[in-house]
């Protein structure tokens, strides 16, 4: 059987500069009926390995270390043997969460991950935080893009660790090349595509956002 996406939306709180939010995550599982990955393990352990319902998990992948993001990783590991992985450049926000509980490997531009016979191609898009990836699977039409695209614009910059000049480039040169078709599954909210996103990259540019 070709892999497939299940979508999981978890709820939990998202801490940084002294401040915390209310958050609904995307929690997105790949895979088949015997073995999947989980991008982005958010505040739900529980919840997360009883919608695997007993597939081997693989990894558990991180799209950037914001706490709302990681907060169920290391206990959803510890529950399924899974590996975290994590870009570096991301260990700095990693470390505000889990002080004594490192990632155990890293991502890399350009890594490929390999699940239920399809590919993962780990994109390297700095803005939103350091260490921001996405994940491009062509074979499924999909790029899973965490915090740094979503539905009507960029990932918010505007705390430590961002810099909209960064993301703006990112977007430009890593996602917006890909086939206007993408469908594109984002860290909160509605999905969309780089073709519905595209246009308005001069706009966001203009206001900033």
């Amino acid at each position: 059987m070709a892999a497939r996406i299940d979508h999981l939306v978890t709820s939990g709180t998202f801490a940084l500069d002294g401040g915390e939010w209310d958050v609904d995550n995307n929690v997105w599982i790949v895979g088949d009926d015997t073995e999947a990955i989980v991008i982005d393990a958010a505040h739900d352990a529980d919840a997360i390995e009883a919608a695997l319902n007993g597939r081997t998990l693989r990894a558990i992948v991180c799209t950037h270390a914001h706490n709302d993001h990681i907060d169920a990783a290391p206990a959803l590991a510890a529950a399924t043997g899974a590996p975290v992985l994590l870009h570096p450049d991301d260990l700095p926000l990693w470390k505000q969460t889990h002080p004594d509980r490192a990632p155990d490997g890293e991502l890399a531009d350009g890594q490929e991950l390999e699940i239920a016979g399809t590919t993962l191609r780990v994109l390297h898009t700095p803005g939103h935080a350091p260490g921001a990836v996405c994940l491009y699977a062509p074979g499924l039409g999909t790029v899973f893009t965490g915090d740094t695209l979503f539905r009507g614009g960029p990932g918010a910059t505007g705390r430590s660790f961002s810099h909209f000049p960064t993301i703006v480039e990112s977007i430009r040169d890593r996602l917006l090349t890909l086939p206007p078709e993408t469908a594109v599954r984002t860290g909160h909210g509605d999905s969309t595509s780089i073709g519905t996103e595209a246009p308005h990259l001069d706009e966001w540019i203009a206001r900033g956002h």
